[in-house]
């Protein structure tokens, strides 16, 4: 899998299928594991099974991109739990702890093809619109090996535009998930055919 760091709007994480000489750098250790799937939209999600280690999300296609939604609740038991494993009917629920405490790592799996844009974001009251991150994950499946990557400072904070009134508001343009400056956080998920992305949150010593 290699890793791409490119600037269009925003700073993003390129996922894809690399030479079998790189070496994976994730961590070894306790972990929690969660697949995100893409389903047709006209295909009924099982919701059974799996130990709530999934979040069902629309497929879409290349070239033809759609979005869910998985909306994120702090944990302040220090546990990970999906309590909305169902993204296609207008959003799934997923429960984590304050970032700080682990490392979150991703890549793409199934079948070669399809991508995917996985972004954090805050529909906050306080705002008009949608605050996204300037920095997002793309996950791309392409033939070969799959490595993990850490993703971790794309989905645990959101880097905002400098200047614009968010920043301003918080005083800073680097939020942490959860910052109380900012309300109702989410990671917005924009699939244009990838069936699996395999994310897992590493505990911290």
């Amino acid at each position: 899998m290699r890793v791409t760091r490119a600037w269009s709007v925003g700073l993003v994480l390129l996922l894809a299928a690399m030479a079998p000489q790189q070496i994976d750098e994730r961590p070894n250790g306790p972990h929690y594991n969660l697949n995100i799937i893409g389903v047709p939209k006209s295909k009924t999600a099982s919701m059974t099974g799996n130990s709530g280690h999934r979040i069902f999300v629309e497929l879409g296609r290349k070239g033809e991109s759609v979005r869910s939604r998985i909306s994120l609740l702090q944990s302040t038991e220090g546990v990970f739990r999906v309590l909305d494993a169902n993204g296609t009917d207008g959003g799934a629920i997923f429960q984590l702890p304050e970032p700080g405490t682990y490392t979150v790592w991703a890549r793409p799996g199934g079948k070669p093809g399809g991508s995917a844009r996985m972004t954090t974001c805050v529909d906050d009251p306080d705002y008009d619109d949608l605050i996204c991150s300037t920095q997002s994950v793309i996950a791309i499946r392409e033939r070969g090996r799959r490595k993990f990557e850490n993703v971790t400072e794309e989905l645990t904070t959101i880097q905002l535009v400098d200047g614009s009134e968010p920043a301003l508001a918080c005083g800073s343009t680097s939020v942490s998930l959860f910052d109380p400056c900012l309300e109702d956080y989410l990671w917005a998920y924009d699939n244009s055919g990838l069936k699996l992305l395999q994310l897992r949150f590493y505990y911290m010593d």
